[in-house]
């Protein structure tokens, strides 16, 4: 029995909805150059985001610090795994290559994330502060988002960024508490959970936002407690999208969700009371995020 649902899990077939085609065009093209002759890494390119197209199209990219190797396995992602340490040097040039790639690219609003260092200290914090800082040199009016880790649930950690004042805090408990064993192992949803709660407490002048992914086998009241733990802890924005399988090697998608389901799923997150909520099959942590921050500042 268990075979046979694995084989079909392997071939689940994509959902005419979730047929997008891959663009190639100057703009993109251009970005590309750009992101290659500064070194940097992008989460776009290293998670095989569906949207890339789109994005580089508007001369968008979410930056991904820290290298571009995690010492995580989570089973969802495509960037490279090292385990629980990483001979990856701390590349002390980094912020500074990010902020002359905002300037070529024009950008007024910054997604910067990472991939997660725990055999750092500070799990990377103080790369996050140093990228803030060398991008309000050159502009100290452009809108900064992070994307961080769980820092181990380091308080220290998270103060760090916190105190840099980004305009929006993001970490993503991207599925269930139950699927975590599976989907997000060395991970911990209370972990997470508590993460977001304390920025909220602490830095309440930050908006919070957090997302998940929705396909490897939750159920409907599991969503809807998970949205509802976020609202709790105060989160003002969520977002939620379909799980794609990036590689062979990532773990099947159990279902494709309905774009009917990801209204329903909206409306639901609207009514426990979120600021701002995207919900749909493309739908990421990272796309379009100047837009929502956007609607948060007109609903202050």
């Amino acid at each position: 029995m268990g075979n046979h649902l694995d084989k079909q899990l392997k071939t689940l077939r994509k959902p005419p909805w979730l047929k997008k085609k891959i663009a190639y065009t100057d703009e993109k093209r251009e970005v590309n150059i750009i992101l290659y002759n500064l070194g940097l890494n992008t989460v776009c390119k290293s998670a095989r985001c569906p949207n890339l197209s789109e994005c580089y199209y508007h001369k968008r990219a979410s930056f991904l610090i820290l290298g571009n190797r995690c010492t995580r396995s989570c089973t969802f992602c495509s960037v490279e795994k090292t385990g629980s340490v990483t001979t990856l040097p701390l590349d002390k040039k980094e912020p500074e290559r990010v902020s002359q790639a905002v300037r070529a690219l024009g950008l007024k609003y910054v997604v910067i994330t990472s991939v997660t260092r725990d055999d750092l200290s500070d799990g990377g914090a103080r790369q996050f502060v140093r990228t803030i800082r060398k991008i309000r040199e050159y502009d100290d009016q452009i809108k900064i988002e992070v994307l961080t880790p769980d820092f181990l649930g380091n308080k220290k950690a998270i103060n760090v960024v916190a105190e840099a004042n980004p305009h929006v805090y993001n970490h993503n408990v991207e599925t269930v508490p139950r699927l975590y064993k599976t989907v997000r192992p060395g991970a911990e949803y209370i972990r997470s959970i508590g993460l977001l709660n304390y920025v909220h407490k602490h830095y309440p002048h930050i908006f919070l936002k957090s997302g998940l992914m929705l396909g490897i086998g939750e159920i409907t009241r599991e969503v809807l407690e998970v949205l509802e733990d976020l609202k709790e802890v105060g989160c003002d924005a969520v977002t939620i999208g379909q799980y794609l399988r990036p590689c062979y090697s990532n773990i099947p998608v159990h279902e494709y969700i309905t774009p009917h389901t990801f209204a329903w799923y909206k409306k639901q997150a609207q009514t426990i009371g979120f600021r701002y909520v995207d919900s749909g099959p493309f739908v990421r942590s990272s796309f379009m995020a100047q837009k929502g921050y956007e609607k948060l500042l007109k609903k202050i």
